[in-house]
């Protein structure tokens, strides 16, 4: 390991690393705009000049590895004045956008300005180039070309990332500028991640573009739930609303990238047909009634067709987009409290999207979690449901987050929704299956939740409430917890993080993990 010296501070460093990236282990910021972790070295925007002593010029970071006895300097007069000389090269033809783009108050042009620079511009503003603004590069993505740097990161993107090609560079010097290439449109299922990677305002997302000011949002860490990959990802949310999702970063799932698809996932979790308030149908009318009846009604009635028809007339359903938590308490209701049957719920559409890169077939993000709870999630055990339902065999059916209707379709469905005499439904939104529901209990979003999801390669990861769930809806693991509790199945549970132990102390596929230590970028199952 080589040792070398930046700002006075000895480091022993691995070898080949670039001195951006050592100085980045240390603490020490380094300023730049062209040079990105995920990408090759394109080392055009010069932002990162730093002083190597011995070295007759001054060297850039993102491409200069560090050697034994190396002495770096970022922060002396030398490089003080190459990095204002850049920020004034780069601001030359800049448009004064600031009040109206989107990009302040995440826009690496004003950070640095007010960090290295601060000198008012010396280029008459009528004499700056004027290049096209407000450029549709495709179905989600806007291009200001006068604000663009020339980073590269972009093109570099669509070209080693994505491979997908749609941009590129035209024209030369000041006249230079980013654009479609010739017949193309920037559609492909990642491209949004251009807008993630820009430093400055020059690409913007149509979604979220004036909808919301950075400085107001609040930024909580999540996982995608909308395939089986797991992408981390931050919830970017204020008064328990969500504005955007963005990838976060883990190595072992998705780098720094996530799909356009789970990209938009937020307005599928909020929004109109959401569930609010517990509700019991009344006269062939749902009625909304508060938690506590609800919940004793439910608890009443299975204990009166537990005593009629015996354990056998009572049987459930879990989606495997329930978390573990969800799903570990759903199992210990159905089959320790209640003796009953329990059917694991795993559904893509047959025509399902999916790449070599993040997006999977397998739509369920927690089907591996269910596996590893002992609940079969190939849809045998929720067809034999189905049948002794519709035979009249099963008297009660409890399905938590599983659209069975709407998912499996109203022939296979409806005969055994409507031969039950109580049909409990925990969900988010109003769906098909909710209309022939005798009890609805709504429960929180991933967004509303604490507690972990099981991606297909194995990895449990956490989820973390950004806010409170709508209205008086609850998050899942209450719901069934209490419903436990008052099916005489013990202590109700207090937090997401005391039933993850209660996993770990029945489930040999948990065993040993940390609930705090999932928290960056998780861990992978037992065995």
């Amino acid at each position: 390991m080589p040792k070398v010296t930046i700002d006075g501070e000895a480091l022993d460093v691995d070898d080949g690393l670039t001195i951006i990236r050592a100085a980045e282990q240390a603490g020490i910021e380094i300023p730049h705009y062209c040079w990105h972790p995920g990408l090759t070295i394109a080392g055009n925007c010069r932002m990162c000049l730093v002083e190597v002593e011995k070295v007759p010029k001054l060297q850039i970071a993102c491409n200069t590895r560090v050697a034994e006895g190396m002495v770096v300097h970022t922060r002396n007069e030398r490089v003080k004045t190459a990095q204002g000389s850049v920020l004034e090269f780069l601001l030359l033809n800049h448009p004064i956008d600031c009040p109206i783009c989107d990009q302040a108050g995440e826009c690496k042009l004003q950070d640095y300005y007010m960090d290295y620079d601060r000198k008012p511009s010396r280029f008459p503003v009528e004499e700056k180039v004027r290049k096209r603004k407000v450029v549709d590069l495709g179905p989600r993505v806007v291009l200001d070309q006068e604000r663009c740097i020339l980073c590269l990161r972009c093109t570099r993107f669509v070209d080693e990332v994505s491979k997908t090609h749609e941009l590129g560079v035209f024209e030369r010097g000041d006249r230079a500028f980013i654009d479609l290439a010739p017949g193309r449109r920037l559609t492909n299922p990642y491209s949004e991640n251009v807008v993630d990677i820009c430093p400055v305002g020059a690409l913007t997302s149509k979604d979220f573009r004036f909808q919301a000011r950075v400085w107001y949002l609040e930024r909580t860490p999540s996982v995608c739930t909308f395939c089986a990959n797991g992408c981390n990802i931050e919830v970017f949310h204020r008064q328990g609303r969500i504005y955007r999702f963005r990838p976060r970063y883990n190595p072992e799932v998705n780098d720094y990238w996530m799909c356009d698809f789970g990209r938009a996932g937020y307005k599928r979790i909020q929004g109109e047909g959401r569930l609010r308030e517990p509700q019991r149908r009344e006269t062939d009318e749902m009625r909304d009634v508060g938690w506590d009846a609800a919940l004793e009604h439910v608890v009443s009635r299975l204990g009166e067709i537990r005593g009629a028809h015996g354990s056998s007339a009572i049987a459930g359903v879990v989606s495997a987009g329930a978390t573990n938590e969800e799903a570990f308490l759903f199992r210990r209701l159905m089959v320790e409290a209640l003796g009953s049957e329990i059917g694991g719920h795993a559904w893509s559409p047959p025509d399902a999207y999916a790449d070599d890169f993040l997006i999977r077939a397998d739509k369920n993000p927690n089907r591996r979690g269910l596996e590893a709870l002992g609940i079969s999630s190939d849809g045998a055990a929720v067809d034999t449901i189905l049948r002794r339902a519709t035979a009249g065999d099963v008297k009660a059916l409890l399905v938590f987050g599983a659209d069975l209707v709407g998912e499996l379709g109203r022939e296979k469905t409806e005969a055994a929704l409507e031969s039950v005499e109580l049909l409990v439904v925990f969900d988010l939104k109003a769906t098909e299956t909710v209309l022939y529901a005798d009890v609805l209990l709504p429960i929180a979003s991933f967004a509303e939740t604490d507690g972990t999801v099981t991606n297909e390669r194995g990895r449990v990861q956490r989820l973390f409430q950004a806010f409170p769930p709508a209205g008086a809806a609850r998050e899942g693991w209450d719901v069934v917890g209490e419903l436990l509790h008052r099916s005489g199945g013990g202590a109700r549970p207090r937090a997401a993080a005391d039933v993850f132990a209660a996993i770990g102390g029945d489930t040999p596929a948990f065993s040993g993990m940390d609930y705090e230590g999932l928290a960056d970028q998780g861990a992978p199952l037992a065995g």
